[in-house]
């Protein structure tokens, strides 16, 4: 199994850093505007920006097989 991919990650790509931006990028925007139609498809950007970077990227790293190591459907015989 690989290891853990926030390893890898510099503190502003930490899953901490990364939910905190969402937060405040959509709640400023409407603590600042109060426009519903500018902050909900930022909103929208955010949940796929988190299910992006918190779901999808960490699940791909850890299916990926270890470096030198064959897929388990490789066949290693000549």
């Amino acid at each position: 199994m690989a290891d853990n991919i926030w390893c890898h990650k510099p503190w502003w790509c930490q899953p901490w850093s990364i939910l905190l931006t969402g937060v405040v990028v959509v709640g400023g925007s409407w603590w600042w505007l109060r426009i519903w139609w500018i902050t909900a498809p930022l909103g929208l950007a955010v949940l796929l920006w988190w299910w992006l970077f918190l779901v999808a990227v960490p699940a791909a790293y850890r299916a990926e097989p270890l470096a030198g190591e064959p897929a388990p459907d490789q066949n290693t015989e000549p």
